[in-house]
């Protein structure tokens, strides 16, 4: 864990709990530090004699996220046991994502290293945005970058606390900023978490209680329980709750930080899915459905970010949670369930249950709370991914001005979406014999996923964001870390703050 701070005079707080603060000195920085990480560009490089015989002899370039170490006992910045040289590539073009990233590559560079303390100088570099911002952004991508998920180990070691130092000479405005995404930082990572846990940490009712906890940030929080569903008719989400001895619930969290009239997001919170009696099959498919909540666990990141920053924002999240089993009393394929709207839905397959969750979640977020635009997300179809893979999330919609503000917010933060087919011509692909509704189509997997959700929102302009492929990474690269991504708390965090 990095202890971060900032500053000709420096603000400290940790990488997991942003708001302990305390103010130290900027002389007591340089004596302190034993590892110099340094941003540099290849004009800098040519500017600055040593720096330039350095990278020569080391062909080293600058080039964005490069990096060159060596120990450093008779150069200008002698103080320091170790240099690390951190390439910036073209600072004109350099974006804050660009830079957040440059802080993920210098944790990684540090991660086997006994650096107990490091300064992070960024003052040899000029990007087109503010240095309050670049410092954030680099405190945003180490953060991001350090994340690790040892719960279950049993021979997990006290982890060691880094002290790093950002130098700015804006320090309100770092400060502030700095706030920011660290509570973006907390989102992030409780998304993480959720995703990570198994099916035997996470399940409705635990999912609940983590919810609960928004509480103490101002958010105001209610759970519905398996009566409160029945009492609001909210059939399609207690159908796929029915086979588990851990009944459904869904969960309403309200951050109301202006008197605006409320954006809504509602995630997936399927806990585990073991695609009911159309059972998955294959190993490695059926052991990732512990992820299959990271829709809900998005959602649930994303409140966590605007209450920790006390958003001047009206939000409320939906999120329908149930695990997808196999029993006596599970829905069977054939069956007939009624949603919240009095719709009626074949089950044409059980392992098409996400879609039933989020049906009885959006109805009741655009009955019960009148938003101005309603965004689901949510890990949905395969075929999502056989289209566009974990380079975009599909979105869906049929309202252009809400599209043009999704691929906004997902182009700024780098969880970037890709508009795919959402339309009526498609409707007889769900046309059912006995009801109203299938709930699959018969050819187009993910566009007809979309079009079903279509179906439950009536006059609220409305986006469908499948992130299957988006929720887990394989390896540590980016942002990211290795299994859960926390996938959609940026994105939804930066539309839930500009759009109009």
């Amino acid at each position: 864990m990095f202890r971060l701070t900032t500053l000709a005079l420096l603000l400290a707080s940790t990488a997991a709990t942003a708001d302990q603060f305390s103010i130290k000195a900027s002389a007591t920085v340089a004596s302190a530090a034993d590892t110099l990480v340094l941003l540099v560009s290849p004009e800098q490089l040519n500017a600055n004699p040593q720096l330039e015989a350095i990278s020569k002899q080391e062909n080293f370039k600058a080039a964005h996220g490069a990096t060159l170490t060596w120990l450093a006992p008779s150069s200008p910045y002698s103080q320091y046991q170790r240099v690390v040289l951190l390439g910036t590539g073209d600072t004109v073009k350099l974006t804050p994502y660009q830079a957040s990233l440059l802080g993920a590559t210098a944790a990684r560079a540090l991660k086997g290293s006994a650096a107990s303390s490091i300064q992070l100088d960024a003052s040899l570099i000029n990007p087109p945005f503010s240095q309050s911002e670049l410092l954030a952004q680099l405190s945003h991508g180490v953060d991001l970058a350090s994340y690790t998920f040892t719960r279950y180990h049993s021979d997990k070691k006290p982890e060691t606390v880094r002290q790093l130092h950002l130098l700015s000479n804006e320090q309100s405005a770092a400060e502030q900023r700095l706030a920011q995404l660290a509570a973006l930082s907390e989102g992030v990572k409780l998304a993480r978490d959720l995703t990570n846990e198994p099916a035997n940490g996470i399940y409705p009712e635990t999912f609940a209680k983590q919810a609960l906890e928004l509480r103490k940030l101002g958010a105001k929080v209610t759970v519905m329980d398996e009566k409160a569903l029945e009492k609001a008719g909210l059939g399609a989400i207690i159908a796929v709750g029915r086979g588990s001895a851990r009944p459904p619930r869904m969960v309403i969290v309200q951050w109301e930080g202006s008197k605006q009239q409320p954006l809504a997001i509602v995630g997936k919170g399927v806990t585990f899915d073991t695609g009911g009696y159309n059972l998955k099959t294959q190993a490695d498919s059926i052991l990732r459905m512990t992820s299959d909540m990271a829709g809900a666990a998005a959602v649930l990141g994303t409140m966590h970010t605007l209450a920790k920053q006390k958003a001047p924002v009206n939000v409320v999240a939906l999120i329908p949670l149930a695990e997808n089993m196999i029993s006596d009393r599970a829905y069977l394929p054939g069956d007939v369930v009624t949603a919240g709207n009095g719709k009626t839905i074949e089950i044409i397959n059980t392992d098409a249950e996400g879609r039933m969750l989020l049906a009885d979640a959006l109805w009741y977020a655009e009955q019960n709370f009148k938003p101005r635009a309603i965004v689901d997300i949510a890990t949905l179809t395969g075929a999502k991914v056989g289209a566009v893979g974990s380079y975009y999330a599909g979105l869906f919609s049929k309202d252009d001005a809400l599209v043009a503000q999704l691929n906004k917010a997902g182009d700024t933060v780098n969880e970037k979406v890709w508009r795919l087919p959402l339309s009526d011509e498609m409707l007889p692909e769900l046309k059912s014999r006995i009801a109203d509704l299938r709930n699959t189509g018969s050819s187009t997997g993910a566009s007809t996923a979309a079009l079903f959700l279509q179906q439950f929102v009536e006059n609220t302009p409305f986006a469908h964001l499948d992130i299957a492929g988006n929720a887990l990474s394989n390896s540590n690269r980016g942002l990211h870390t290795e299994g859960g991504t926390g996938y959609g708390v940026r994105l939804l965090t930066e539309w839930v703050l500009t759009a109009e």
